[in-house]
C-alpha cells in the first residue's frame, strides 16, 4: 500500500524534498517504503553517477581494443589471438573505516565477481591489507601490485580501491543483460541476510516513524564460499545455459534486478517468498536492499532452469527460480503473491537525477602554486629520509602478506614500475599498474590528473608493454562543496586529455564522494588503473641493475622541479607548487623509445623516474629484488641545476635505464630518431651509491644502508605498541 512518509524519514533515505515530489510524478502515486528504498539506494551517488555523469562523459570511452565501454560488469579489451582482458576498479572506502578488515575483504570480494560475471578468472592500515589478502590468498587470486600512500587527510577517511583483472576468449563473454521473455530469473549463491543495509527498516507491514531504523552493517564476506561461486557460475556458463548474469554488489538484488532489465530492453518480476534468507522475519525492503556477500543473479535459457540448479547444488551453493524476465520494462517485486513494488527500470536508471553542481576554485589554491625559496644542502641526509618515508619505503610489510603465484602465471611480482602475468596459450603477457598522486591533484587537479595517467602509461612503458586503457577509482569529499565539484571537473578534464594523447580510452570506473569527516575532506584522489600488452615475455624488463659494468642512462631531459614534491612534503613539511609541467608528445616519444630498446633488446633494466626525483629512482635501482642482490653505481650528472632540484626535484617523461656498454649506441640512435635525449650518466658497480653533480660528490652511502632504512621503515612502525 502506498502511502506518504514525513520529511525526516525522506532524509534519512538520503533524498532531497524535490527527488521525492519527482518519484511521485514518476510513479503517479506516492511510492510504498520497498519502493522509496530502492528509489533511495538506486538514485545515490555510488548507484546513480547524479553528482559525476555529466562530467564522465567528457572521458573517451572507445578505441580499436576497446570491446566492452563503460556501462557493464567490467570493461574489456582485446588482446589479440582470440583473447580479451576484463578489468575494473572499485573503492571500499566507508565500509574500511567502519570495519577495516571486513570493508576491505568485500570489496576484494565485490570486484572479483565483476571480474568473473564477464565470464573471467582472477590499528585501519592493518585491517585493510589484513583483509586484503584473507579474501585474495582465500579465494585463489594472486595479489600481484598495488600503490599505497599515507597523509594525514586520510587518518578518517581511508581510501581502499580494489583493482581486479581476468583473461577470457572472446567468443565466451557474458554481460548483465536480462533477455528472453519467460526465461527464469535464478538466484545463486550465499543466503541473503541484514548485512549493510543503511536505510529504514520495516518492523511490520505497516510503516511509522518508530519503526524507522538506521542500520550500518558491515557486510561479512567468505571467500572460500565465494571459490565454490566462481566455479559453478563458470561451469553454468560453460553449460550454453546462461542468458545473463550480474553481482549482486551495491544495492544487492535491487541493482541487479533492474540494470539486468534496463540493459535487455525487458522487465524482471521476483518473488520474495523465494528468495534464500539466512534471518528470520526480514521484510521486503531488507531483502531487496541488503548487500549480503557472494550472491549472484542470473538468467537461465528457457527450459534449462533445472540444469543450472543442478550445476549449483553439486557445488553446495542455493541455486533458486525466484522469478522471470517479462516484456513491460518493469521491475517487480512481489511477496507472498501481492506486489510490493513495481517500477519501470528507466525510472531507476536513465531518470535518475542528474546535477549541474557549482564549480568553484578553492580560495586557496594560489597559495599552493608558490614555491617557497630555502634550499636544503644535506643530500645524504635527504635521501634517508625520503628512502624512510612511508610513501616511498618498501611495501614489503604489505606485499608480503598476500599470496602473488597462485595459479603460477605471475611473471613480475609485487616490487617494480608494473605487475606482469603471462597468457597462457599464448605467447603475450600482460601488465598493469595502479597509480595517483593525490599531492598533485591537490595542487592542480587538472595537471596532477594527467601526470598520474602518464605515469601509468610509464610504468608500464619501462616494463615492455603498449598501454590499452584505462580504468579509475575517482575518490573525493562532498559534491555539495563547489571546490570539491571543480576538483572533480578539472581532475576529469585532465583524465581526459592524457587518455586521448595515449590513446587509452577509459573503460569503466568509481566514483566515490563524500570522504570527508567533521569538515575536512581527502586530497582530491584520482587513482589510474592502466593495463598494457607485452607481445613476447622474454621482452619484460623490471627496474634493476642487472649486472656491473653496464651503463647507466638517463632517458629524456625534462627538468625537474621541487613543487609538489615528496620531498617538499617529507623534508620540509611543505606541499605547494608549481607543478612540473607535462608536454605529452615529449612523454609519448620518451615511452616509444623506450619500448622499441627494450623490443630490440639493448635495454636490460628500465625504471620509471618520479617520486623523490633522480636520487630516489638511482636507489632503488640498486636494491636487491627477488632475482639478484644489491650493486652499487657511479653517477655523475652534468646540468645547470642547483643540487637539491637535480637531485630530489620531480619532472614527468624522464627514465634510468641501464643497458651493456656497447649497447649504449643503438639506444641513442633510437632516442635521437624520436628527438629523445638520452645520456650516459654512470656505471653499474660496487657496494656503494656514489653521485656527483658536476664533478662534486653530493652522496656517497653503502648500499646496504639506505637500502636496510628503505626495507624496514613499515614493518617497524607497524611493529610499535604488539
Amino acid at each position: 500500500m502506498s502511502q506518504p512518509f514525513t520529511p525526516e524519514v525522506i532524509a534519512e533515505h538520503g533524498l532531497t524534498p524535490e527527488e521525492y515530489n519527482r518519484i511521485v510524478e514518476l510513479l503517479e502515486r506516492p511510492p510504498t517504503i520497498v519502493e522509496l528504498g530502492i528509489f533511495s539506494v538506486m538514485w545515490s551517488e555510488h548507484c546513480s553517477y547524479k553528482s559525476s555523469r555529466v562530467h564522465l562523459k567528457r572521458l573517451p570511452t572507445t578505441g580499436e581494443c576497446v570491446v566492452q565501454g563503460p556501462g557493464e560488469n567490467a570493461g574489456i579489451v582485446d588482446i589479440g589471438e582470440g583473447y580479451t582482458v576484463a578489468f575494473k576498479i572499485e573503492s571500499h572506502n566507508h565500509p574500511s573505516f567502519i570495519e577495516p578488515f571486513q570493508g576491505a575483504a568485500t570489496g576484494v570480494g565485490g570486484i572479483l565477481r565483476d571480474i568473473f560475471t564477464m565470464g573471467a578468472r582472477r590499528s585501519r592500515h592493518e585491517g585493510v591489507v589484513r583483509g586484503i589478502g584473507h579474501y585474495g590468498n582465500c579465494f585463489g587470486v594472486p595479489t600481484i601490485g598495488g600503490e599505497v600512500h599515507f597523509a594525514d587527510r586520510y587518518d578518517k577517511n581511508p581510501l581502499v580501491n580494489a583493482f581486479a583483472l581476468g583473461i577470457m576468449k572472446r567468443d565466451q563473454i557474458f554481460l548483465g543483460k536480462a533477455e528472453g521473455v519467460g526465461n527464469p530469473v535464478i538466484y545463486v549463491g550465499a543466503k541473503t541476510g541484514r548485512d549493510g543495509i543503511h536505510g529504514a527498516t520495516m518492523a511490520s507491514a505497516e510503516f511509522d516513524d518508530e519503526a524507522f531504523e538506521k542500520r550500518p552493517t558491515v557486510q561479512v564476506g567468505d571467500p572460500f564460499l565465494e571459490k565454490l561461486l566462481l566455479e559453478a557460475c563458470l561451469e553454468a556458463m560453460r553449460s550454453g545455459a546462461v542468458v545473463g548474469i550480474q553481482d549482486m554488489g551495491a544495492a544487492g538484488l535491487t541493482c541487479s534486478t533492474c540494470e539486468m532489465g534496463f540493459r535487455g530492453g525487458t522487465g524482471v518480476e521476483i518473488e520474495l517468498d523465494l528468495v534464500p534468507q539466512r534471518e528470520t522475519g526480514m521484510t521486503p525492503y531488507e531483502i531487496m536492499l541488503s548487500e549480503s556477500q557472494e550472491r549472484m543473479l542470473l538468467v537461465a535459457s528457457h527450459g534449462r532452469a533445472r540444469e543450472v540448479i543442478e550445476i549449483f547444488h553439486k557445488w553446495e551453493l542455493d541455486a533458486v527460480v525466484v522469478g522471470k524476465v517479462t516484456n513491460d520494462g518493469k521491475m517487480r517485486v512481489l511477496e507472498h503473491g501481492e506486489v510490493v513494488a513495481e517500477i519501470s527500470n528507466v525510472f531507476l536508471t536513465d531518470e535518475a537525477p542528474v546535477y549541474h553542481r557549482p564549480l568553484a576554485r578553492p580560495e586557496g589554491q594560489v597559495v599552493l602554486e608558490v614555491l617557497h625559496n630555502a634550499v636544503d644542502v644535506d643530500a645524504e641526509g635527504a635521501l634517508k629520509a625520503l628512502l624512510a618515508s612511508p610513501n616511498i619505503a618498501s611495501k614489503e610489510w604489505v606485499y608480503d602478506q598476500y599470496d602473488h603465484m597462485v595459479r603460477t602465471n605471475t611473471v613480475v611480482l609485487p616490487g617494480s614500475d608494473a605487475a606482469v602475468l603471462r597468457v597462457k596459450e599464448t605467447r603475450k603477457a600482460i601488465a598493469m599498474t595502479l597509480d595517483s598522486n593525490a599531492r598533485y591533484c591537490e595542487i592542480d587537479p587538472r595537471l596532477g590528473a594527467m601526470h598520474a595517467v602518464a605515469e601509468a602509461a610509464r610504468n608500464l612503458s619501462v616494463t615492455g608493454a603498449r598501454p590499452l586503457a584505462v580504468t579509475n577509482c575517482l575518490n573525493f569529499a562532498s559534491p555539495e562543496r563547489p571546490e570539491v565539484m571543480w576538483q572533480f571537473s578539472e581532475t576529469i578534464d585532465g583524465m581526459s586529455e592524457a587518455c586521448v594523447a595515449f590513446g587509452t580510452p577509459v573503460t569503466g570506473g568509481n566514483v566515490s564522494f563524500y570522504n570527508e569527516t567533521d569538515g575536512r575532506g581527502i586530497y582530491p584522489t584520482p587513482v589510474i588503473g592502466m593495463v598494457g600488452l607485452i607481445d613476447n615475455p622474454k621482452h619484460v624488463t623490471t627496474q634493476w641493475f642487472a649486472r656491473e659494468g653496464h651503463a647507466v642512462l638517463l632517458i629524456g631531459d625534462e627538468t625537474p622541479v621541487l613543487g609538489g614534491s615528496e620531498y617538499l612534503a617529507t623534508v620540509r613539511g611543505v606541499l605547494t607548487g608549481p607543478l612540473p609541467e607535462l608536454n605529452l608528445d615529449r612523454e609519448k616519444a620518451v615511452q616509444e623509445a623506450v619500448r622499441t630498446a627494450i623490443t630490440e633488446e639493448w635495454i636490460v633494466s628500465a625504471h620509471d623516474c618520479s617520486d623523490g626525483g633522480l636520487a630516489v629512482t638511482l636507489a632503488e635501482c640498486c636494491f636487491s629484488s627477488y632475482r639478484r642482490a644489491a650493486v652499487g653505481a657511479t653517477v655523475d650528472v652534468d646540468v645547470d641545476l642547483d643540487a637539491m632540484t637535480l637531485l630530489f626535484g620531480e619532472a614527468p617523461s624522464r627514465v634510468v635505464a641501464s643497458a651493456p656498454v656497447g649497447a649504449v649506441a643503438k639506444i641513442a640512435e633510437i632516442c635521437s630518431r624520436l628527438g629523445v635525449v638520452c645520456r650516459q650518466i654512470g656505471i653499474v658497480g660496487g657496494d656503494r651509491l656514489r653521485i656527483d653533480v658536476r664533478g662534486a660528490t653530493a652522496i656517497d652511502v653503502p648500499v646496504s644502508d639506505i637500502e636496510s632504512a628503505w626495507r624496514s621503515r613499515i614493518s617497524a612502525a607497524m611493529a610499535v605498541g604488539k
